[in-house]
This record gives structure tokens, C-alpha cells and sequence, in this order.
């Protein structure tokens, strides 16, 4: 007795072999860009979640390229089903959503049952952004602080005296943003500053509360490198 191990749609017929090759495949080559994430990651906001949803979405959109196959109907309807769906969650780096496209673009080449094709590019763009982080490519050596500093919202006009502590210890310094906190009694200042050679933040922090009535001052340094 044989057994009938091939499975049919309008495009014609895969058999098994090819949904476990498709899948199988699919997962390799997603966990290599996986790993490429995080060998490369280098801000504060790396997800473990994240990256197993790379492994998964790489292997699902190969699934689902082999459930669509050549079918217009059902790519339509597929549409319809998957935009009812909603997704909160922010991404924090524009690098994270180019990691998204290269496994959605490895599941559709695998689904698709371009499998050359999927572990060149695979190899290639990994090979890349290996290269980009191993030699550091498009870095910018200019390092900036993010200085915030609360003083009494009051008659006195404390703003003088925070840019005189800055113009001590800052090569540069440019005003971003005022904010009313604690209900309007405290106003918040934010500047972005570059301290002078061999000047401590500590320093900073401690003249600038010696300005603001002892309130609280915060020096954010590599603040490009960091999640604010």
C-alpha cells in the first residue's frame, strides 16, 4: 500500500520533503542572522524576545509563502486575516527593523523554494554587517552629554547662573528643551554639552546644584549609545 505524502493546491504539488527543507532552511539561516544580532548589538536595549521572534517570523513567512504559493485568492485572504492584527511594541533602533526584513526576506526565498538564494543572501548581508561593526564603518568620534538640571520655578531667574557653570565646563553647549515639573514648581532645563578635557561629570553635577538651590541635576554622557 502507498501512501500519498504530497500535498496540493492551485500552483501544483510540493511534497513533504520540500515543507521540511523549506522550514529547515529556514530556521538555519535565521538563527545565523540571530547571532549576527547579537554579536553586533551594542546599546543597553538588547531582547532576548526579539531575537527569538527573528527565528520565528524567518520561519514563518516561509510558511506562509508555502501556503500562498501562486494563489491570488488566498494571498488576498491571508491579507485580510493577518491585518487585524496589531503591533504595540516600539522598535528602539532603526537596525532592528532591517534584521525584520532580512528574515522576511529569507522565509519568502525559502518558501518560495529559492534555497541558493536564501543562504548567499544570508551570508552576504551577515558578512556585511559583520564587516560594518568589526571595523566600526560611519562612526562619528564626537562624544556629547545630555545635561538636565531642575531649578525653582520662582521670580528669580536661575538660567544665568546653570550657563555660567556650563561655560566652566563645557567646550560647547546648546539649549534643547525647558519642561515644568512637580506640578510647575520646578522648571527643567536640557542641554546638550561637550565637556572640556578633564572635566568630571561629577564636577558638573555638583556646581550645577550649587546654582539650583540643591536641586536635582543629571549628567548623561554617550548618550548616542544609550536608550533615553
Amino acid at each position: 500500500m502507498n501512501l500519498d505524502f504530497s500535498l496540493t493546491d492551485l500552483s501544483g504539488t510540493f511534497s513533504v520533503m520540500d515543507v521540511a527543507l523549506a522550514m529547515g532552511l529556514a530556521f538555519a539561516m535565521s538563527l545565523v542572522v540571530a547571532w549576527t544580532y547579537r554579536a553586533t548589538h551594542r546599546n543597553i536595549s538588547y531582547s532576548q524576545s526579539y531575537v527569538h521572534t527573528l527565528i520565528v517570523l524567518g520561519m514563518l513567512i516561509a510558511l506562509i509563502m508555502l501556503v500562498v504559493g501562486s494563489n491570488i485568492a488566498r494571498a488576498f485572504a491571508l491579507v485580510g486575516a493577518l491585518s487585524v492584527v496589531r503591533f504595540r511594541n516600539a522598535i528602539k533602533e532603526t537596525r532592528d527593523v532591517g534584521f525584520i526584513f532580512l528574515v522576511m526576506g529569507i522565509g519568502m526565498a525559502c518558501g518560495t523554494r529559492f534555497y541558493l538564494l536564501a543562504v548567499l543572501a544570508t551570508v552576504l548581508i551577515c558578512a556585511v554587517v559583520l564587516l560594518m561593526h568589526r571595523f566600526d564603518w560611519f562612526s562619528l568620534n564626537v562624544q556629547r552629554q545630555v545635561v538636565k538640571v531642575q531649578v525653582p520655578a520662582d521670580g528669580d531667574d536661575h538660567a544665568p547662573f546653570v550657563e555660567d557653570v556650563l561655560i566652566r565646563f563645557t567646550d560647547e553647549y546648546e539649549l534643547i528643551g525647558t519642561e515644568s515639573v512637580r506640578g510647575g514648581s520646578l522648571l527643567e532645563f536640557v542641554y546638550t554639552a561637550r565637556l572640556k578635557k578633564g572635566a568630571e561629570p561629577r564636577e558638573l553635577v555638583a556646581a550645577l546644584r550649587s546654582v539650583a538651590s540643591g536641586q536635582k541635576a543629571t549628567v548623561l554622557t554617550g548618550y548616542d549609545q544609550t536608550d533615553l
